[in-house]
């Protein structure tokens, strides 16, 4: 039977070994690769601020899935009167748990968590495989926003 449950700083080694999971599969990576230091120091450290809801999805005491919900605090607009929105992320379930509905729930328990916090918007990166079942859940595509990349 699967469990779905809010991850807390206990559950920090649970959350790392879900998102390096999540890394590794999605940008094809060997299970051997190392990522570097900083990414891990950082994905900690950001856990642990709190800023952020992560559901897993467990199977018999197993992470099988993950999605987390970053929360972004912004001036407060006429459409946002809150200020707070949120950017969706690391929406993942592993292969042969897939097409069971276990993102669908992962995400609408974040979606009624950003509702309770006072979110007005979520934002998300989809991927072509991820499109579908975002759109199911009432996300639209946007024209709305410019990116200026500080990256080296």
């Amino acid at each position: 039977m699967i469990e779905y449950c809010i991850a807390t700083g206990e559950d920090m080694e649970l959350l790392m070994s879900s998102r390096l999971e999540m890394l590794r599969v999605v940008n094809k990576l060997p299970a051997a690769y190392e990522f570097d230091a900083v990414l891990e120091r950082e994905s900690r450290e950001y856990y642990a601020a709190g800023d952020q809801t992560t559901i897993l999805a467990m199977e018999q005491e197993e992470v099988i899935g993950c999605a987390t919900l970053c929360y972004i605090r912004m001036m407060p607009t006429f459409s946002h009167p809150t200020g707070k929105r949120a950017h969706l992320m690391n929406v993942y379930t592993r292969e042969q748990y897939r097409r069971q509905g276990i993102a669908a729930r992962m995400v609408e328990m974040l979606i009624r968590e950003a509702r309770d916090r006072g979110v007005t918007e979520i934002s998300l990166d989809a991927t072509e495989s991820g499109r579908l079942l975002y759109e199911k859940l009432g996300f639209t595509p946007s024209q709305e926003c410019m990116v200026l990349s500080l990256r080296d």
